[in-house]
């Protein structure tokens, strides 16, 4: 199916969703440059050296976000398959021939240019998931229909789970959430949650240094490998009520480890104190509200279930990353959305804010 431009000029985006997330975006540059200048002065002898190659992911996604918003979202549902079937092929890709990077492989390289295919898994499961529901909507009260969906999305996680069981949880939380939106009653979901907690079972036990990390977790203080753990809570707790302020962090000079990655959320509680980082979470707060408002506004299911599944994606990874900077949840590995150094998930994160500012198109056209 061609894929068509909009012409008509009836509907407009929603603005409010696009404002916080340049204000998002912006705030998350800013922050990435004072987190990084020391590491990029230490490892390449330039500390707007992570900045510039953030910046230019950025810029990538920007054009990728106005490019899409500019085509019809009903046009992606007849791709929807071929979207996951390349997903398939490029995490099976990074099992062979995948760049390994802090013991993880998690990447595939282009020339000079390397991309987390795990990122464009997540934006391909939520056009899929988005498709079969809004078909089927009307058949998701049937437990046989609720399970066959989920089996969908399986081999996905299981191939990303492999080196990335933070994603495969995102990607099967995305699942849970647009099932739970078609069928809001409770009692399947604990099927569901049952064959879900059995499958990261099965992940966990797979590989010895899952199960460490349980016991990192519960005692990070006995073990080497708890160092960034309990060097992400110093900075926490040394950032008070209102920080040390910007630039002025300690524990990003080599204490934290990678601090402009998984652990920047510590950086800012310790430069902008806990007003700052309640900041961040408000922010948070308010896109997952917008991107709620229109996927609960959408008369037509498909652009609801878009939004629903932005939503969760989102949701989930930035309750994932502050759990883990927090130490309430075992160390995973994942990015803050819009903020974390990251080309391949700045890029996708902003191609799926656009494919929703297509889809809040319509919301206009209805109210």
């Amino acid at each position: 199916m061609t894929v068509q431009r909009r012409t008509d000029t009836k509907g407009t985006v929603d603005y409010v969703l696009l404002i916080l997330v340049l204000i998002l975006v912006v705030f998350g540059l800013v922050v990435l440059y004072s987190t990084s200048a020391y590491n990029g002065r230490v490892k390449f002898a330039d500390p707007a050296y992570y900045f510039k190659k953030q910046f230019l992911a950025t810029s990538i996604g920007l054009m990728a976000m106005y490019l899409v918003s500019q085509i019809d979202y009903r046009s992606w549902m007849p791709l929807a398959w071929v979207g996951y079937g390349i997903s398939l092929v490029l995490s099976t890709a990074v099992l062979f021939i995948g760049d390994e990077y802090n013991g993880s492989k998690r990447w595939l390289s282009l020339g000079p240019l390397s991309f987390q295919p795990s990122e464009f898994a997540k934006l391909a499961v939520v056009v899929l998931l988005a498709s079969i529901v809004s078909k089927n909507a009307s058949h998701m009260k049937s437990w046989k229909y609720m399970f066959r969906t989920i089996l969908v999305v399986l081999p996905i996680v299981g191939l990303v789970g492999t080196n990335n069981l933070s994603t495969a949880i995102i990607i099967l939380g995305i699942a849970v959430i647009l099932i739970f939106i078609a069928n809001p009653k409770f009692l399947p979901f604990i099927g569901l949650g049952g064959l879900g907690i059995g499958f990261i079972s099965i992940f966990l036990s797979v590989e010895s240094y899952r199960l460490e990390r349980l016991a990192i977790w519960r005692n990070p203080e006995l073990y080497e490998k708890g160092y960034q753990t309990m060097q992400g809570l110093y900075a926490i707790g040394s950032g008070g009520i209102f920080g040390v302020g910007l630039g002025n962090s300690m524990q990003k000079l080599g204490f934290v480890p990678e601090a402009q990655n998984d652990m920047i959320f510590s950086i800012i509680c310790e430069e902008l104190g806990l007003a700052g980082a309640c900041g961040v979470i408000f922010l948070f707060g308010l896109l997952i509200w917008r991107l709620m408002v229109i996927s609960t506004h959408m008369q037509e299911l498909f652009g609801a279930f878009l939004a629903a599944g932005v939503m969760g994606h989102i949701m989930i990874q930035v309750i994932l990353n502050i759990a883990v900077v927090t130490n309430t949840i075992p160390n995973t590995g994942i990015t803050l959305p819009f903020i974390s150094y990251g080309g391949t998930s700045v890029v996708f994160l902003l191609a799926e804010i656009g494919l929703i500012l297509s889809v809040s198109r319509e919301v206009k056209k209805e109210h």
